[in-house]
């Protein structure tokens, strides 16, 4: 769980989200369910966001903000 959020640290400073040990699991949550990837399968959803960032950083970084805003 979480594993692929040291990967994040700069695209989280960018939206204004602090991970902590209170939000991480349902950021984590948010996350997988964003990208469509199946919870808990961490390596997979890492792959996800680097292809999401690729092909389109601006939009993924738009969807991620509005994913995370409830646990804000």
């Amino acid at each position: 769980m979480t594993c692929y959020f040291r990967h994040m640290k700069e695209i989280f400073a960018e939206i204004g989200f602090e991970p902590t040990s209170e939000n991480k699991k349902d950021a984590d949550r948010l996350i997988h369910q964003l990208l469509g990837v199946d919870y808990k399968n961490c390596s997979t959803t890492w792959k996800e966001v680097k292809i999401h960032l690729e092909n389109d950083r601006e939009a993924f970084i738009k969807d991620l903000k509005k994913a995370l805003k409830p646990i804000r």
